[in-house]
Formats: structure tokens, sequence, C-alpha cells
């Protein structure tokens, strides 16, 4: 309930009484949002209508996104390191230094013709538009061990 606000407007016209609403409601599921719409439309037919959804993202999904990367990129660059470290027979050690170098943000396009009104877009050129893309290259120093002898495996 905290995500919904409602506007009711009564009116009278001649001899009855209209009332219209407008109900605003926030979703982070894009699921659940096409399935509040469908239902609506299934139990008030012509009497709804269902604004096209404006899509942003909050400042915590942004910065969810950047560690998600960050976290994405060390992980590559230790699997990248230890398949290097096979190829010469030595095994990856601890990680000693690791530094993101650079991070680059940047959101979904939509070519020139396209930009006549936002309400002419199709659904899934909004979606598109504000899909939110990130990268980030990322320096890290492992430790190198050589192979252990058998003969200490077995002690």
């Amino acid at each position: 309930e905290e995500n919904m606000t409602v506007t009711e407007d009564f009116s009278r016209v001649e001899n009855t009484y209209q009332m219209e609403a407008e109900v605003c409601i926030i979703f982070s599921d894009f699921g659940k949002m096409q399935n509040v719409c469908n239902l609506l439309i299934e139990k008030l037919g012509t009497s709804v209508t269902i604004s096209p959804p404006h899509f942003y993202h909050t400042p915590e999904a942004v910065d969810t996104l950047r560690r998600q990367v960050c976290v994405a990129a060390v992980g590559n660059t230790q699997r990248k390191a230890q398949e290097v470290c096979r190829l010469f027979g030595q095994s990856l050690g601890k990680p000693l230094l690791i530094r993101e170098e650079e991070t680059k943000e940047w959101g979904g396009h939509v070519d020139s013709h396209l930009l006549n009104s936002p309400d002419s877009l199709t659904l899934q050129e909004r979606i598109q538009n504000a899909t939110a893309y990130a990268s980030c290259r990322v320096f890290a120093v492992f430790e190198i061990k050589g192979k252990e002898n058998r003969r200490n495996k077995l002690l």
C-alpha cells in the first residue's frame, strides 16, 4: 500500500453521480504489473484506462547493479588467472591486490526516428530505453603457488 496512491473525484451529471478514480502504483516486478493490468481490464472492461508505464531505476537498484558488475569482473579475473596458472603448471593463490579501475554505466538507446514522442514508443522500446547497463574493469594481483610434490600430498 505504500507504493500506491488513489485520487477520487465525484461529480453529478444530470440525475446520476459519476466517480472517477486514478490509481498510481509503483511496481518493482514487471510480471506483477502486467498481471494487475490484465486483471483490471478483465474485471472493469472499457471503464478502465491504463496509461503506458513509466520506467525508472531507484538509486538502490543502480547501486546493486554496480556492485554485481564489480563482483562479476573480479570473478572473471580470478577464473582467467586460474586458467593461465594451469597452463604453466602452477596454482593460483589468494588475491594480493584488487582494484576497481573503471566503471561505465549507460542506458538503452532509441533510433532518431523514434524520438518524435514518448507516447509513440512501443512497450518493448520503452523497456529498451529504460534498461541500464554497466561495465567494470578491475586490476588484480594474485599469489602464484608452485605445484606441490605428490609425496607432500600423501603425507
